[in-house]
């Protein structure tokens, strides 16, 4: 794995940006501000509502183990599922930003990247005077564990192909969707699908309040043949895109944008990280040598 630079610069957001809502975890009262932030700093969460306003960086390193979401955690503070909010980011180029969270998550919204794309969009981005650093893979680099299986593949574009499979759900069954990252596109087709839980194995996570913020207004929830939702679905295969979706925010905290073809198959938050950070590890080995 190198790095390459193509001739585009780094970017950051306009002005500030604010949005409150429900955290789907805890269901507290949460909100987030995101700022503009200098060439080079990456994206850092910061939780203005502990003192010291402790910060986490979205990166790797920082990644801890949680349910049904990302969770980023230091020593002094934690953050429940950044990945929403970092693919929308990610899709938007924004190379550079300080989110500052009042709150042990981010707001949920109606569970998709919607939210954040408005703010985005709303507030809108700034050219800064530093190149972007790409990760540009050389060679095949996968993961697997069990019928689990992610796999990069050299390209000139970011492209991310998943295949989610459900044999016991009639419902879901198999869904496939691929897709080259581009904002627009990513607002049309990705960042309005919503994250989704069959019913059965939602019931236990609610029932120990794990998820206590849940609801069919932040989740699709699947029962047997039908979609709980009165509303229904937004796509025939808003499940697999919202999945796509998950994927970009998981990727984006290796820290640089990723010029490869992705292909996942039936990956989740925890093996999308695993699959991150085998494609870490290479680009250090490589540049080691």
């Amino acid at each position: 794995m190198t790095q390459s630079a193509p001739a585009e610069m780094q970017k950051t957001i306009q002005h500030e940006a604010s949005v409150s809502g429900s955290g789907l975890f805890t269901g507290e009262k949460v909100s987030l501000k995101i700022c503009p932030s200098p060439p080079d700093s990456g994206i850092v969460f910061q939780r203005t509502d502990l003192p010291g306003n402790p910060e986490i960086p979205a990166l790797l390193s920082f990644v801890r183990e949680a349910p049904r979401c990302t969770r980023l955690a230091t020593e002094k503070t934690s953050i429940l599922m950044v990945e929403h909010l970092l693919s929308a980011l990610y899709a938007y180029g924004i190379d550079n930003a300080r989110i500052e969270v009042e709150g042990p998550e981010l707001p949920a919204g109606d569970g998709s990247a919607q939210i954040f794309v408005d703010m985005i969009e709303k507030t809108g981005c700034t050219v800064q005077p530093s190149l972007r650093k790409f990760v540009r893979i050389s060679q095949p680099i996968y993961w697997s564990e069990g019928d689990v299986h992610l796999i990069a593949l050299p390209a000139q574009e970011f492209r991310l192909s998943y295949t989610m499979h459900y044999p016991h759900s009639p419902l879901l069954r198999s869904q496939y969707y691929s897709f080259a990252l581009q904002s627009l596109r990513y607002k049309a087709e990705i960042a309005p699908c919503r994250t989704f839980s069959l019913y059965e194995e939602i019931v236990p996570f609610i029932e120990k309040g794990i998820i206590k913020g849940g609801g069919l207004e932040n989740a699709l929830v699947i029962q047997g043949g039908r979609i709980l939702n009165p509303e229904g679905a937004r796509f025939e295969d808003e499940m697999v895109r919202h999945k796509i979706l998950d994927l970009i925010g998981d990727l984006a905290l290796i820290g640089a944008p990723l010029l490869a073809h992705v292909i996942a198959v039936r990956s989740g938050h925890s093996s999308n990280v695993a699959f991150a950070k085998t494609l870490s590890k290479t680009l250090k080995l490589e540049r080691s040598n």
